[in-house]
């Protein structure tokens, strides 16, 4: 299935028409979107999906289009997944996941603007899969990993390195938690809906030109991996996001470098979920 927070209110997208759970389900299921992230609700999505006559719904209207999850409880990123990213950032290969935050407030949806903060010039990019917990777990194995998993949707770890290095002592959670630092969207799709679950292609884009490309299967710690080593430290609930990490190519690692600035374009893309597109502005 592909979900989506259209205006604020689940919805299942069944082509480029908008099926609104509240009113499908007649109110058996409300109107907000967390409900499409709790893997409780996905048999009844499914039914209503399935019986849905699509020429009658509403066309989509993409500026309409929210975070699909827009009130996370927890925001997980991983740092340095992608060998490609651990190699240009002068890392050795990690042997285990490296694991920061992000706060719930910096998330945003597929095509809101990032604000760029007042004085701040070293704004950079990180293209991610983003995962979306919907099951409360915790000691997952690796074999059942996939299935507490609600869906799938595109990040951006929007990160500010000057204040992420600067000493005394790394702020990496409060650098990548401004407000609209982590676009999500613009759709929610379940993992038996992508071609592949494990090899998950993704690219971003700065002002049209593509500076990352990765797929999921070059992980140095695969989904499975990810989800049962988080689960040993602590309970994942529905709606908890996981920023999978991010691969090669951002900007601090460039020659020269490349921040972003007033009027750029950020895109991120996922064949299967589709694109998000942030303008970036000045505070």
């Amino acid at each position: 299935m592909q979900l989506a927070n259209v205006g604020g209110r689940a919805s299942i997208i069944l082509g480029d028409r908008v099926l609104d759970v509240h009113t499908a389900s007649a109110g058996e299921l409300g109107p907000d979107p967390a409900v499409l992230s709790d893997l409780a609700h996905h048999q009844l999505l499914q039914q209503l999906a399935d019986a849905a006559d699509s020429e009658t719904l509403p066309v989509l209207d993409p500026v309409l289009l929210g975070a699909p999850t827009p009130k996370p409880g927890k925001v997980i990123a991983l740092a340095l997944n992608y060998r490609s990213h651990a190699e240009e950032s002068g890392k050795a290969i990690p042997d285990e996941p490296h694991v920061m935050v992000k706060f719930p407030s910096s998330i945003c949806g597929p095509y809101n603007n990032v604000i760029l903060p007042e004085g701040r010039n070293m704004i950079d990019y990180e293209a991610e899969i983003v995962l979306v917990v919907g099951k409360r777990c915790t000691a997952v194995s690796e074999a059942e990993a996939w299935d507490v998993i609600a869906g799938v949707t595109c990040g951006q770890d929007i990160s500010d390195r000057g204040e992420q290095f600067r000493p005394p002592i790394k702020q990496f959670s409060m650098a990548k938690s401004y407000d609209t630092f982590g676009p999500t969207g613009p759709f929610l799709v379940t993992p038996d809906d992508l071609a592949d679950r494990d090899d998950i292609e993704m690219t971003c884009r700065v002002n049209g030109e593509q500076v990352q490309y990765a797929r999921s299967s070059d992980f140095i710690f695969s989904v499975p991996t990810q989800i049962a080593w988080l689960s040993r430290f602590v309970t994942l609930e529905p709606g908890d996001l996981i920023f999978t990490g991010t691969t090669g190519g951002v900007g601090e690692s460039r020659t020269p470098e490349l921040f972003l600035q007033d009027g750029w374009t950020v895109e991120t893309e996922i064949p299967g979920i589709g694109s998000t597109r942030n303008t970036c502005v000045s505070k």
